[in-house]
């Protein structure tokens, strides 16, 4: 059996040690699994939405929040609707390169929407509104939970200028004190690095910025936290790139994506998809990108305009499970990736979503209703989005061989080895490396499970399409013969 290997587009495809196409699937240990679709779970927005978070107060219950470019908004699992709970006069981001960036401190959800933003705060179990956040801190971009206190990153100074290398942080377990010097509150300043495109919190604070990756960690009055660079040789570019699994954060560089653990950086698409990336990549929408983990799946995904994009808004995603340290590509249309928990559902609200049980997006057993799963989506245009679809269509391709060396060979039978759904196999075939591949008519397998073929050619390769409720494709087997030998 030929198993599917990792993807790999930056290495040639013949003599590739794995595949050359892996479009619409998940990787996994042994071949690929099935990707679901991104379906729509939410009510309409009164535009685009570019913030989604969900936050749990002290007894489970689940709060969903969606804000776009004037408003924050909640979603009501009684009719799907997102319902407007902005403080009175909205807000005015600008998108793309504004968006909300939400955290959870204690009962207290906070948000930041850039300059002319004030930062938001909503009480769960309190609140009905978002309200501008007590204690005057300063507009900002970014934003995080660093132990007992609440950051800011890329903030204003008072007048409405962005200072784009400074970071400021409120007392200690007090959101509302932001006045340097009082309850270990302070700002810091961090030169010759370029601008701050991203910060992570817990127990200290990853401050990725254009060439630099500075961490920050609590030592106590009187310096309160102590600043050092551990990383010189490169910084993060676009701010949307940046997730993480615990303290292990994934963003994008210069020259490809990295892996940080705390203390130095590993590249993990050189060689593998970095090329492949940046060929597709439209960098003059950087803005637009977007990425998240996946813990269920072990992946995380980076949603991004690429350059077939016919209205400059993401249309492609690239997965990498970090399990085994293996890729994939998706086709999907996502303007914003992110994680969330679902409030949950009785039998009478799921009317809400279809009045016909066979045409809900999800079966009943599914994590989509069960309030506080957790559920990995995100939006298209002014919808809350979630992958909980029908598996995709899918294609996977393999490396291109030559049978035999310099002679010419006739595929004759594929054996596919997938579970669920429907296959069919293609075979592309060339005389010569300076040859375009042609790829056969799809054929699909027969009562005794092969496709059959008469495909002739000194170089060949496999092409799996996929379809239907499959779940996990293998790899395949291959019958061939040298021609004119019998």
């Amino acid at each position: 059996m030929i198993q599917f290997g990792e993807f790999l587009p930056d290495q040639p495809d013949y003599s590739n040690p794995g595949v050359t196409k892996a479009e619409n699937v998940i990787p996994a240990a042994g071949g690929y699994r099935s990707l679901p679709e991104f379906v729509a779970y939410s009510g309409a927005a009164d535009a685009d939405i570019n913030g989604v978070f969900a936050a749990k107060d002290n007894t489970g219950n689940v709060k969903l929040f969606a804000g776009d470019n004037a408003k924050i908004y909640e979603f009501d699992s009684s009719d799907s609707s997102l319902d407007n709970i902005s403080k009175s006069g909205n807000y005015t981001l600008t998108a793309p390169e504004e968006r909300w960036r939400f955290v959870q401190f204690g009962t207290d959800v906070i948000a930041v929407g850039g300059i002319g933003v004030p930062p938001q705060r909503y009480t769960l179990g309190t609140s009905s509104l978002f309200a501008d956040l007590a204690g005057s801190p300063p507009d900002a971009d970014f934003i995080a939970v660093v132990r007992d206190f609440v950051w800011l990153g890329r903030v204003e100074d008072g007048s409405a200028t962005r200072l784009p290398y400074r970071v400021q942080w409120s007392g200690f377990n007090d959101i509302t004190s932001w006045t340097a010097g009082t309850e270990q509150s302070d700002f810091q300043d961090i030169p010759d690095a370029g601008n701050i495109t991203g910060m992570v919190g817990g127990e200290y604070c990853t401050i990725l910025m254009e060439r630099a990756i500075v961490r920050a960690t609590y030592s106590g009055p009187p310096l309160i936290f102590q600043f050092d660079k551990v990383e010189t040789a490169r910084g993060c570019q676009v701010p949307g790139s940046i997730c993480n699994i615990g303290h292990t954060v994934f963003y994008l560089s210069d020259d490809g994506f990295y892996a940080f653990d705390g203390q130095r950086s590993q590249n993990i698409g050189a060689e593998k998809v970095d090329k492949f990336f940046f060929d597709d990549f439209n960098i003059a929408h950087k803005d637009r990108m977007t990425s998240s983990v996946d813990p269920q799946n072990q992946i995380a995904v980076w949603s991004y305009v690429s350059n077939s994009s016919i209205d400059a808004k993401p249309d492609k995603l690239l997965i990498y499970n970090y399990a085994i340290g293996r890729w994939s590509t998706a086709n999907v249309q996502a303007g914003l990736i992110a994680p969330m928990f679902t409030p949950a559902y009785t039998l009478e609200q799921l009317d809400t979503i279809n009045t016909s049980i066979d045409a809900l997006p999800a079966s009943l057993d599914s994590a989509l209703y069960k309030g506080g799963q957790f559920l990995f989506g995100g939006a298209v245009g002014n919808k809350i989005h979630t992958f909980t679809g029908d598996p995709l269509a899918a294609t996977i391709e393999t490396a291109e061989a030559g049978l035999a060396t310099g002679k010419f060979n006739m595929i004759t039978r594929v054996y596919p080895y997938h579970e669920g759904g429907s296959v069919t196999m293609q075979i592309g075939t060339r005389g010569l490396h300076s040859d375009t591949t042609t790829f056969t008519t799809a054929q699909s397998p027969n009562t005794d499970g092969f496709a059959p073929f008469r495909a002739q050619g000194r170089y060949h390769r496999a092409r799996m399409n996929l379809s239907g409720q499959w779940s996990f494709a293998q790899g395949m087997d291959v019958e061939a013969r040298q021609v004119g030998r019998r």
